[in-house]
């Protein structure tokens, strides 16, 4: 049912910009000393001196700068560490998740966003027996165990033969959703089978991954994130892409389904409705693109529009759509559950937007369907300058409160987190440079998560592919 002019208005009334969200993140971006590009740096007194963990300190082995009393292992690493068949941990670690082993271990799930044909990639993942999708693909994900002492114990393939898989989300049933990045068809850069679509892979039960399916019913197209509503059953998924830019998507279940272990593997590839979102104003006023709101508090009403052909067969799925018909935006990345809603980001705005911006976070409530922009980050002039972040990429709720966002901007890259009145830290440095002494290049960020007891933060350096799990004095940021 759509969502009226006079229903938004009412809504926007009672929800009002920078109303306080229940739970671990609350008002992001809407206090002063917000992240928003006119808030300037955070205010001062005891709370601002409080603020995180204190300067980053440079990494001798130059890898990972941290704040004192912090310390880093690496887990992974392409081409040095091996899986448990003997093969080297594969490239371009990227979306993660962590779920509970046994004996006190941390299982984490981790994507490889390796796109193009197989034969060209140095570290694909590996074609494990049973696992695999389409031999000619070189992504997929892995599967990696860590003691409760944060020790490297083991590594496997959870899925293979799929292609640039970038994020995706992990579900309430403790399985993991790992999208293609991708819109490739059969017979481009050389696959056997068409890709842009949505995996299952569980970490504890290797069996249940055997003879990949995709969920077509979520739709083919370059997939980012995937975030499950635990209550209502509907799947949310973004999109990275440009001319024109990415959606937002909504998938409904189909009456009487029920989500839980295997059953994404029953459904019929139209099953359930594909819908993607179209946004507008408190005055009614149609929004053609996110990067129109300037302002943290901006509060939209979002409809859902049905997808016409969700696998692409001839068109992609967001260039079905003609103006006026759906929301746009660029760089639709990660996604994360809480507060009872969606948070999404859009990392940037360049030309191809109505109005440039270097990062967006937005929360999505389904009860209210709302869309409210949290966090904006203006043009960052000096990208290559520490101190100033940009580009927010995955993102997670941290247990300490707020958010911890990975970098994926450009100059220096950072792990930071923003608490709940919208302050901002830094939380680590990439210092491993991957380019030259004269023209220097620092990889972005993936996959930051912390293990199920909070005691350890894992993220990624995506290139050259590193995994690691960050410990020390964490605490509660205010």
């Amino acid at each position: 049912m759509p969502l009226t002019r006079r229903d938004f208005a009412k809504r926007a009334t009672y929800t009002g910009a920078g109303v306080a969200l229940a739970g671990s993140v609350g008002v992001l971006a809407t206090a002063p000393g917000a992240i928003g590009e006119e808030a300037g740096q955070a205010a001062g007194g005891d709370g601002a001196q409080r603020l995180g963990y204190g300067p980053l300190i440079a990494d001798p082995e130059g890898i990972l700068a941290l704040p004192a009393g912090f310390s880093y292992k690496i887990i992974t690493r392409t081409g040095v560490t091996k899986l448990e068949s003997g093969e080297h941990t594969p490239a371009k670690h990227d979306g993660t998740a962590t779920f509970e082993g046994s004996r006190g271990a941390t299982l984490l799930v981790n994507n490889h966003e390796i796109k193009g044909p197989r034969s060209k990639a140095e570290h694909p993942v590996p074609l494990a027996e049973g696992l695999v999708y389409d031999p000619a693909a070189a992504g997929g994900c892995t599967v990696v165990e860590v003691s409760k002492d944060g020790e490297h114990v083991s590594e496997w393939v959870g899925v293979a033969g799929t292609s640039t898989n970038c994020a995706g989300g992990s579900t309430p049933w403790g399985t993991w959703l790992s999208g293609e990045e991708t819109e490739d068809k059969v017979g481009q850069n050389g696959m056997t089978k068409d890709h842009g679509y949505v995996f299952e892979v569980d970490p504890h039960d290797e069996r249940a991954a055997r003879d990949p399916k995709p969920v077509k019913a979520f739709g083919r197209y370059p997939h980012e994130a995937v975030v499950v509503d635990p209550k209502r059953g509907h799947v949310f998924l973004t999109e990275d892409a440009d001319s024109p830019n990415g959606l937002l998507y909504r998938w409904t279940p189909p009456q009487g389904f029920r989500h839980g272990r295997g059953r994404l593997r029953t459904l019929a590839d139209d099953a359930g409705v594909l819908a993607a979102f179209k946004c507008f104003d408190s005055g009614g006023r149609f929004v053609d693109d996110l990067s129109r709101a300037t302002k943290p508090g901006t509060v939209y009403g979002v409809d859902w529009v049905e997808v016409p052909d969700r696998d692409a067969r001839s068109t992609s799925v967001r260039k079905q759509f003609k103006d006026g018909e759906v929301t746009r935006a660029r760089k639709l990345e990660g996604m994360w559950w809480a507060d009872g809603g969606v948070y999404v980001v859009s990392s940037y705005a360049r030309e191809e937007s109505p109005v440039q911006h270097d990062g967006q976070v937005w929360f999505y409530h389904p009860a209210r369907r709302t869309l409210t922009l949290k966090v904006r980050f203006g043009v960052n002039p000096d990208p290559d300058k520490d101190g100033a972040f940009d580009g927010p990429d995955n993102i997670s709720v941290s247990p300490y409160g707020g958010l911890i966002i990975a970098e994926d901007g450009e100059g220096v890259q950072h792990l930071f987190g923003a608490t709940e009145d919208g302050r901002t830290y830094p939380v680590a440095r990439n210092e491993l440079n991957i380019g030259t002494a004269e023209e220097p290049e620092f990889s972005e960020f993936t996959g930051p998560v912390f293990s199920p007891d909070g005691r350890t933060l894992f993220a990624n350096i995506q290139d050259p592919g590193i995994m690691l799990a960050i410990t020390g004095p964490w605490r509660r940021q205010r």
